[in-house]
């Protein structure tokens, strides 16, 4: 009972990081004048573009449900609980290794990239490490989740033809060519399919050692009607 009260308590702190750097997040974006957006409306609507925040809004929603435990066990809820965990992720990876140099951010900025990028990656793992929930996990689940980062390259590719707006620099034709666009999708696949395959199987492997303690308790727990029927055969009562 304490170890769930714990991990429901994680979970919680979880989505409200993410609703912390989302709140600061969305004013600095309104503010934030001389880009292809020219409305405060515009620019808080363009956040959905970014991989960063829609995999803090999954892992937001993932641990509020959890913390309130209402996830249930279903395949939508495994999906939602993998796609938020590799999104997340590769955000993080994602960030540290190309896009953590490109900015020099002060004050809420400063504070909503902690959250979004750091922050939320490090508790959203960390949570499915300690916490689970174990079992899942599937490679249907698998496939479902891909669903994600396809059709965010492809929304996010038919619409920076038509805009010109790409939210990424690894995901613009104009900087890398589209030879080179389709290089780091590729890689970004891979990461992502590799994370969630490696989450999978994670999952699937404690699963199953679990199993056999239940079974080795079943095999050792008598069974009262065989005792009663031992005693009968045996002419004691």
């Amino acid at each position: 009972m304490q170890a769930s009260k714990i991990a429901r308590a994680w979970f919680g702190a979880t989505a409200l990081v993410v609703i912390a750097g989302l709140a600061a997040q969305i004013p600095v974006s309104a503010g934030t004048t001389g880009g292809t957006f020219q409305t405060p409306a515009g620019r808080v609507a363009n956040l959905l573009a970014f991989f960063t925040i829609d995999s803090n809004i999954l892992v937001g929603v993932g641990g509020l449900l959890l913390a309130l435990g209402v996830a249930g066990r279903s395949t939508l809820s495994g999906v939602l609980r993998l796609t938020g965990l590799v999104g997340i992720t590769v955000t993080g990876v994602v960030f540290q290794v190309a896009l953590a140099d490109l900015y020099d951010l002060h004050g809420w900025a400063a504070f909503a990239d902690t959250m979004l990028h750091k922050v939320s990656p490090l508790m959203c793992v960390a949570g499915w490490l300690l916490f689970g929930p174990r079992g899942q996990l599937s490679w249907r689940v698998l496939g479902w989740s891909l669903l994600y980062p396809l059709g965010w390259l492809a929304v996010t590719l038919v619409r920076g033809a038509f805009i010109g707006f790409y939210p990424y620099p690894f995901v613009d034709p104009g900087i890398n060519g589209y030879g080179g666009v389709a290089f780091n999708c590729v890689l970004i696949g891979v990461l992502f399919t590799g994370l969630a395959a490696a989450a999978v199987g994670f999952d699937r492997t404690f699963t199953r050692r679990d199993e056999p303690e239940d079974f080795a308790e079943d095999e050792l727990a008598p069974d009262p009607a065989e005792g009663v029927e031992r005693i009968r055969d045996a002419g004691t009562y």
